[in-house]
């Protein structure tokens, strides 16, 4: 299988990453992945050609962008654990920023015209208010947030330069599996709320980290958004680029916030199990609230979240991983 029209997704071994691919593929326009497999899985890389390879071997990654007459760039690829950046911030720095600019310069010597880079909310850190704009001053509070950030500003400056149309999309919580179980979230370690809820309807526990914010029950408000949803805004900011260049910088999400506590009560509802909690501290830097305002996104890309209930998103989990008992409206 050969990739179409030149689409490249790194990370594409990875959950998002893999998502995206399945949606390409669909669409009939498979996408060559480059991946290391450091933690993404060979067998998630089913509708294109998959290259292993570290991106920071730029003479080799520009000889495979070549190879493959790449002309766009879905920029998935990166290390994206909070904590652990914290703990290891040179292993964020090395692997997120030099591996992003090598991608830029083997894009500038092969020509690429379009680049999506997969960004974060944690680029805003800790938020004066939510839901969180675009405009929303970025003062990331973790090496993670700090290495996204660094990845915009260069690709802003590189992109310019090189004739790149971009889109910068800041992500909130992807969560959720495709509906049909093709692909579900799988991560090692698992460190996302509502796998590790799942899991802990099975005799793990599940540390519940802080009871006492500021917020109607007293846990975190996230904004959860399901990953096909995601990856539609990812093709509709394809479109835009190829239609009309430029750029563009936008939140995604579902604008809507739901509380730790509320994602418990809808696992235990769809899989009829209780989940074993353990009431934990607060985590440090962890926002009372962090929603997204999508306007700019409703606006520019027509994006319109059609899976990002939560009760969608945690029942599309659980059919993943065989735990569901009830069934959804909208999986029929």
């Amino acid at each position: 299988m050969t990739s179409s029209a030149g689409i490249c997704v790194t990370g594409g071994a990875g959950y998002i990453g893999s998502h995206a691919c399945y949606a390409l593929g669909r669409e009939g326009r498979p996408a060559l992945v480059l991946d290391n497999l450091s933690t993404g899985f060979s067998g998630a890389v089913r509708w294109g050609p998959l290259v292993k390879i570290d991106l920071r071997d730029t003479a080799r990654l520009i000889e495979t962008l070549r190879q493959y007459r790449i002309k766009t760039i879905l920029h998935f690829a990166a290390s994206a654990y909070v904590g652990e950046s914290i703990q290891d911030p040179i292993k964020y720095y090395d692997n997120n920023v030099l591996g992003m600019i090598s991608l830029l310069k083997a894009c500038t010597a092969a020509k690429v015209q379009h680049f999506i880079l997969s960004s974060s909310c944690a680029t805003y850190g800790i938020p004066p208010n939510s839901p969180v704009a675009e405009t929303t001053p970025q003062h990331p509070i973790s090496p993670y947030g700090q290495s996204k950030l660094i990845c915009e500003a260069m690709l802003r400056d590189i992109a310019g330069q090189a004739g790149m149309a971009f889109a910068i999309l800041r992500y909130f919580n992807a969560a959720g599996a495709s509906p049909n179980g093709v692909l579900r979230e799988t991560h090692d370690p698992e460190t996302h709320l509502i796998p590790l809820a799942l899991r802990a309807t099975q005799g793990a526990q599940l540390p519940l980290f802080g009871t006492d914010y500021d917020t109607p029950d007293g846990t975190c408000l996230r904004d959860y958004i399901h990953v096909d949803d995601l990856v539609q805004g990812h093709l509709l900011a394809l479109q835009h680029l190829e239609k009309f260049g430029g750029d563009l910088t936008l939140n995604l999400g579902s604008g809507t916030g739901v509380s730790n506590k509320e994602v418990i009560s809808i696992v235990e509802e769809v899989t009829g199990a209780p989940v074993s909690l353990r009431i934990a501290p607060r985590r440090p830097g962890d926002p009372p609230a962090l929603t997204a305002d999508i306007t700019r996104a409703r606006q520019i890309l027509e994006f319109e979240p059609s899976r990002s209930d939560i009760y969608t998103i945690v029942a599309d989990a659980a059919r993943s991983f065989g735990l569901l008992k009830v069934q959804d409206a909208k999986s029929a």
